[in-house]
């Protein structure tokens, strides 16, 4: 196969989930020192260091760091938590929970990692993607 060549049929699928899966928006964050009242909305990635007091819905990623607070509902394709969250998760993808991390609520997703340390204090669903996209349609 050429440069310029077309992929072959058999690593066209593997093409395709590469696009599906690259961020379709920036980076936000939310600083160590910054507290948020209200819903964060972003199409990429969001980065939570500081505390938000309202719902968090990306269209990418939610990275909770360690010390860091969400008050509210998480709503994303992929959450990362190392700190405490006081409301659901709904992970379209995957949602991991770090060793530091404490969850207070329900977790909705099609794939789970809890670290050893990290705790959940609320039901786990772990559901197709048809049920995530009608939470995310409603919320909307």
């Amino acid at each position: 196969m050429g440069i310029f060549s077309v992929p072959s049929t058999a690593t066209t699928p593997m093409v395709e989930r590469r696009k599906n899966s690259m961020p379709q928006g920036g980076l936000s964050i939310v600083a160590k020192d910054l507290t948020i009242a209200g819903d964060l909305h972003a199409s990429g990635v969001i980065r939570i260091e500081g505390r938000v007091i309202g719902n968090v819905h990306a269209g990418d990623q939610v990275l909770l760091s360690e010390g860091g607070i969400i008050e509210g509902d998480v709503l994303a394709r992929e959450a990362v938590i190392g700190g405490r969250v006081h409301g659901s998760i709904s992970g379209e993808e995957r949602v991991e929970v770090q060793a530091s991390a404490v969850v207070h609520g329900d977790i909705v997703t099609r794939r789970l990692l809890i670290q050893e340390g990290g705790a959940i204090n609320g039901a786990v669903r772990m559901e197709g993607a048809t049920v995530l996209e009608a939470e995310r349609v409603g919320a909307e």
